[in-house]
């Protein structure tokens, strides 16, 4: 198999929300790819040390990040973009969040395994050591100095975004925001960003509404038949008796 964004890391950079919401609220406004990058560069410079943009630094990289997510989304996820956008313009502030998570562990599925790590161990322990997180995620990317410091760069993310808290011994966080959330488009969006996070694009529903990847929410129950109906883009499977298969119709990496 070759080279595909479930092999490759793409997360080397801080990503902070408030980036992610301005870059999101410049797409709703109807701004073109280069005006967004425009005013990215304008906005961010004072975030870093260097705002060279005449080199690809930093804010480059960082900027890349940023309009993957929400603008150069490649082509099996456009239609959930489209919806994350949709999502954007009619549900609570306080919720977007949430569809921030749900796009970012779809472009970048090492979001997800670094968020699926940290959620195991908060279940298991109610607190994460960073250095059980690297081990773990080492396990599946390589024993690697650079998945490390990526893997840093994640729960650095996920301190910023308020959904970790540092405790007063190094390296190791608490559980921080928590939201609930029992709107049914909402929920139906974020399973599907959760199948495109899976190579296999496949996942029982129990799986899906529970999975440690989601540690930040709480999700309403929801049934196969009302996530079928919000969209076309998947398939319901009869899986055992009390549980329904989830599968994404279409892949194309």
């Amino acid at each position: 198999m070759g080279v595909t964004r479930y092999t490759q890391i793409g997360l080397d950079r801080l990503i902070r929300l408030e980036w992610l919401d301005k870059t999101a609220d410049l797409v709703l406004a109807g701004n073109s790819a280069q005006d967004i990058k425009v005013r990215l560069q304008e906005d961010l410079q004072a975030s870093f040390v260097s705002a060279n943009t005449e080199v690809r630094g930093s804010i480059d990289k960082t900027i890349t990040i940023l309009m993957k997510v929400w603008l150069n989304v490649p082509a099996d996820l456009k239609l959930l973009q489209v919806d994350g956008i949709d999502l954007l313009k009619n549900i609570p502030r306080q919720d977007h969040l949430a569809i921030h998570w749900g796009m970012l562990m779809a472009g970048y599925p090492f979001w997800a395994s670094v968020a699926t790590q940290t959620g195991r161990l908060l279940k298991l322990q109610g607190a994460v050591v960073a250095a059980h997180v690297q081990r773990r995620v080492r396990e599946h990317y390589g024993e690697r100095e650079t998945v490390a410091r990526r893997v840093r760069y994640v729960l650095r993310s996920f301190l910023d975004w308020g959904v970790l808290k540092e405790t007063e011994e190094r390296g190791v966080y608490d559980t921080g925001l928590s939201s609930h959330l029992d709107e049914p488009r909402l929920i139906e969006w974020l399973i599907r960003a959760s199948l495109h996070a899976k190579e296999s694009g496949s996942a029982s529903l129990k799986d899906l509404i529970n999975s440690p990847s989601l540690f930040p929410f709480y999700l309403a129950p929801i049934q196969a038949e009302r996530i079928s109906a919000e969209t076309a883009e998947i398939d319901i499977l009869r899986h055992g008796l009390d549980d329904d298969l989830i599968v994404l119709k279409k892949r194309r990496i």
